[in-house]
């Protein structure tokens, strides 16, 4: 399902958790996995110096210096490398580092992007939300043809023993691509789709009080919705339940995530129908990402998840 894997690291322990997923993917399917590790940022246009990402020290590379980052890598992946029996590229790289592995992920027409969804793995609370907003993650999210796996939790099972998928909808164009992918990996995998959408009240015109049966008649024209729009792309695939909640988008997912045991939740990754690469990681998936206890998959661009 995966030929190529991009595993974008800062090989830090803010990655560890995210390693692990990208190995052990790599090994279930056979996959060709890249290591790949922004080191530094030019100081000075084409200069050779570089500051480092992690040291924010200043450093003359070279040939050397380059290949002294890649044995560094092996070595802090080499629990990784043993226990999963795959080697790897390591590929050091200067530069920005969302326009490295954008870069690279065209160039090599890439099947999956996994990463961490946060620069420091200590910060806590509105600190390790604001390094989500802005970050590096975001904006690969954002311009990205294939999907997105952000790993922020231990995940000890790692697509291998998945059952149940969360996919939340809110009937975007690009939902629908979140859709397929969800859809492909649950057939792939023998895995349970729960297809899910939050009815969001809070777009309803203020002062107006709705009655409870016509929150009740929101709640079954938006199954309805979703039944004409995904039932029939299940081609026999019978192994799923539509669910509507009414109530605060990624405060629903989260809870209908916790009470299906959901081994991943899956998502577009905006919430508005507007252009993919002018659009800004949706807020409701920032709060997903930030609060589920599983990974979570962004999808934008139906490019890698088609049948």
């Amino acid at each position: 399902m995966f030929k190529k894997i991009l595993f974008a690291t800062t090989a830090t322990p803010a990655c560890d958790n995210a390693a692990h997923v990208a190995f052990d993917l790599a090994k279930k399917y056979q996959s060709e996995l890249t290591v790949l590790h922004v080191f530094g940022r030019p100081s000075r246009g084409f200069s050779a110096t570089v500051t480092d990402s992690r040291t924010g020290e200043e450093d003359n590379v070279d040939g050397d210096y380059v290949e002294w980052v890649r044995d560094e890598m092996k070595t802090y992946y080499a629990d990784q490398i043993k226990a999963s029996g795959v080697e790897g590229k390591m590929l050091p790289v200067v530069g920005v580092p969302h326009t490295e592995i954008l870069r690279y992920m065209r160039k090599e027409d890439v099947d999956l992007v996994v990463m961490g969804a946060h620069s420091r793995q200590e910060d806590p609370g509105a600190t390790r939300y604001r390094s989500i907003v802005g970050s590096t993650m975001q904006k690969v999210a954002k311009s990205s043809r294939s999907p997105v796996l952000i790993v922020s939790r231990p995940c000890t099972t790692c697509l291998w023993y998945f059952s149940n998928i969360i996919f939340g909808t809110d009937f975007t164009k690009a939902s629908d691509s979140a859709f397929k992918f969800a859809l492909k990996l649950c057939k792939e995998i023998g895995a349970k789709l729960y297809m899910f959408h939050a009815l969001d009240l809070s777009s309803v015109q203020s002062g107006t009080v709705l009655e409870q049966s016509e929150i009740e008649g929101m709640i079954k024209a938006a199954r309805r919705k979703m039944e004409l729009k995904y039932e029939s792309q299940m081609d026999g695939y019978d192994n799923y339940e539509i669910e509507i909640w009414e109530g605060i988008p990624y405060v629903e997912v989260l809870k209908y995530a916790r009470e299906k045991n959901g081994d991943l939740i899956v998502m577009a990754h905006h919430t508005r129908e507007i252009d993919p690469e002018l659009a800004l990681l949706g807020s409701t998936v920032e709060q997903v990402v930030l609060r589920a206890s599983c990974p979570v998959a962004s999808v934008n661009r139906p490019d890698k998840v088609s049948d």
